[in-house]
């Protein structure tokens, strides 16, 4: 096992990134967290033919088990500050990404890890996935996205329900409660690397507004949010992507999309 905090691997359009603290179960410490930043937006370097879908995940059996309770103990409020940016700044390179980011959730994704995992575009959750934010028995509360992306994925009752008690959450109520986009078999990388392969067989441009307006969209109202729907519709039809796509559908043969 590499000592990198954080593994790469490709395979074909698709990156992998894996958390690998194994021994903490992949708590978020500042190394992890500057590590993971910089090689997101290093991804965003890579050109429409070399990416077209990431899988984030964590080593053994654990996703994220938390931010590293060691390293936040003495921490003043600048630096509480300053470490939950970094936090922040991990979300901000998933969101500023073109491809989608699916987290593949194998084991448990507390306080950090239920929020990075949040971050991502589609979280995928094997059969043993725990989640939870219970950073309310630390006396603190969630630093990196928690309160926010939780209300907005479940509703404010159920993100207050968790953030308030800090009780974790089986896989099937995290799907139940739409916390968790899907429930997977044990091989989760497996099965994310089959659905980020499904994502990067159809067009980049597409894909990268769908991302796009789904997100930037989210909270706006609906009028102005199918107008910008429009918008990104009509200019797919500047793209080569688009070209492509219909002709190979009337040809009845595969696309050979390039981004562009």
């Amino acid at each position: 096992m590499s000592d990198a905090v954080v593994l790469r691997e490709r395979r074909g359009a698709v990156e992998i990134l894996t958390i690998n603290r194994p021994k903490a179960l992949n708590a978020l410490n500042s190394d992890v967290l500057d590590a993971l930043g910089q090689i997101l937006e290093s991804l965003r370097a890579d050109g429409p033919d070399a990416l077209r879908a990431v899988v984030l995940t964590g080593a053994g059996k654990a996703f994220v088990a938390g931010a590293d309770i060691a390293e936040m103990q003495g921490l003043d409020v600048a630096q509480a500050e300053a470490f939950a940016w970094k936090g922040h700044r991990v979300g901000a390179a998933i969101a500023a990404l073109k491809v989608p980011v699916i987290a593949a959730v194998n084991g448990f994704a507390l306080g950090g890890g239920c929020e990075i995992a949040m971050c991502c575009d589609i979280l995928l959750a094997g059969p043993f996935a725990k989640f939870g934010q219970p950073e309310v028995k630390l006396g603190v509360i969630p630093g990196f996205g928690g309160t926010q992306r939780l209300s907005r994925r479940v509703g404010i009752g159920r993100a207050l329900d968790l953030c308030l008690t800090g009780r974790i959450i089986d896989v099937d109520e995290a799907l139940a409660i739409g916390l968790a986009d899907r429930k997977v078999s044990e091989d989760v990388v497996g099965d994310a690397v089959k659905l980020a392969e499904l994502v990067a067989a159809n067009g980049p441009v597409a894909v990268d507004y769908v991302k796009r307006v789904v997100h930037a969209q989210a909270d706006s109202d609906l009028s102005l949010a199918l107008a910008a729907e429009r918008d990104l519709f009509a200019r797919c039809f500047e793209t080569t992507d688009q070209k492509e796509g219909m002709a190979a559908f009337l040809a009845k043969r595969p696309a050979a999309f390039t981004g562009r």
